[in-house]
């Protein structure tokens, strides 16, 4: 087992993937440090990708010491401590198994898996390493959003009373132009999953962790609006310019899921997922109503939280916008002054900085591999409710249960 750093020696990362999520986190590992105190100091060791050229140059962009194209060479090496795996979600299974086996600590990019199957293994096989000393989490970053931190405080403060509904959004635009080109996001067998696991997971679980709760019963519906695109060339990404041929790929994932959920104790929350919502980059929208009022929140205002007292005497009541900059909001007391506000890339540090914390203190960090399962099972669920006609379906273990209810 690889002992774990101190303070006075460094925190060896082995990052395995060079894409939009592997430069978001090579920049929080970079930066963590620099702004919260923790145990250990991040050392960006070695960066894996597939093709020579190009890890090689984001090795050099990110600030790794070296670069390979086996991702076992990460696994394989007893100076590093732990693994960051920012690969497609076809990849995440046996790496992450073959790191926990390994000693090492793991940070497993969202959705966990591909299948709820290969979640259950991956979430086993963190338990037993964390009986080890080995600790795991998985990339739900926006938890890590002060706006969003400070909604859950709230909620767990008895702010917004007894919860009775529960509605979220996540809404881009940046497959709508029908002739924007494949990538493996859109490749069933690479991702998972279209808007439902991509960007769905992240509402799925912030609403699960905001209100303490968890979805038990879903009914969903999910569409494939643009079944073809033309041949990605190096396409890689988001966004990119498609192959000159004029051949066309199969889409095999959805492109909008749309559908209801029980939480726990029957209250009902409405969640959309799409990549269609024209002039919408990036609204992952989230509010929570309860018996004595109601939070809400919008990514594309990312420093702002709503909020709505009803119990204000009559006249005064209304959304009031919270600026979430002050020193008293969460993670914001590390970076600028009141008012300046934070970014995307803040809530990856923020995670970063709470990993290394747990690693430090031995304690297991948050989401869990089995909080990732749980949203992973979710994602089975809406699936299944879609291929049966929208019925409701019970979320469980690997094959869900279908049945009729009459609520």
């Amino acid at each position: 087992m690889t002992s774990t750093p101190t303070r006075s020696t460094p925190l060896n990362v082995g990052l395995i993937g060079y894409g939009f999520m592997g430069a978001a986190h090579s920049h929080a590992w970079r930066t963590a440090h620099r702004f919260f105190d923790l145990p250990a100091t991040p050392v960006l060791h070695t960066i894996a990708g597939r093709t020579e050229s190009a890890v090689a140059d984001a090795a050099e962009q990110y600030g790794f010491a070296r670069h390979t194209t086996r991702w076992l060479d990460l696994i394989e090496d007893p100076e590093i401590h732990v693994i960051d795996i920012c690969t497609p979600g076809d990849t995440h299974h046996e790496i992450a198994l073959a790191a926990l086996a390994a000693g090492k600590h793991v940070l497993c990019e969202k959705p966990l898996a591909n299948s709820v199957a290969e979640s259950e293994e991956m979430a086993r096989a963190a338990a037993d390493a964390a009986t080890r000393g080995i600790r795991s989490i998985s990339g739900f970053s926006y938890r890590r959003t002060p706006a969003l931190a400070y909604a859950r405080q709230l909620e767990a403060d008895g702010f917004v009373g007894e919860i009775r509904q529960v509605r979220a959004q996540y809404l881009q635009d940046w497959l709508s132009d029908a002739d924007a080109p494949m990538t493996w996001r859109l490749d069933k067998d690479k991702a998972g999953s279209g808007a439902l696991g991509d960007i769905g997971a992240h509402v799925i679980d912030l609403t699960q962790w905001i209100t303490g709760t968890q979805i038990e019963q879903v009914s969903g519906t999910l569409a494939t609006v643009v079944p073809t695109r033309p041949a990605a060339g190096t396409a890689q990404g988001l966004g990119g310019k498609g192959d000159a041929s004029g051949e066309r790929g199969q889409v095999t994932v959805d492109d909008v899921a749309l559908f209801s959920a029980r939480f726990t104790g029957g209250v009902l929350g409405a969640f959309e997922a799409t990549r269609m919502a024209q002039g919408r980059k990036n609204a992952m929208r989230v509010e929570i109503n309860g018996s004595k009022g109601s939070v809400a929140f919008d990514f594309e205002r990312m420093n702002e939280l709503e909020i709505y007292d009803a119990t204000a005497p009559a006249g005064r009541q209304g959304f009031t916008r919270v600026l979430t900059t002050e020193p008293e909001h969460p993670y914001a007391a590390a970076w600028w002054p009141t008012g300046h506000g934070l970014g995307y890339e803040h809530t990856f540090t923020h995670e970063i900085a709470d990993l290394v914390r747990a690693i430090g203190e031995g304690t297991d960090p948050s989401p869990s591999f089995a909080e990732a399962l749980h949203v992973q099972r979710v994602l089975a669920a809406v699936e299944a409710s879609d291929a049966d006609g929208s019925r409701w379906t019970a979320v469980g273990p690997q094959h869900p249960t279908t049945e009729e209810t009459t609520a």
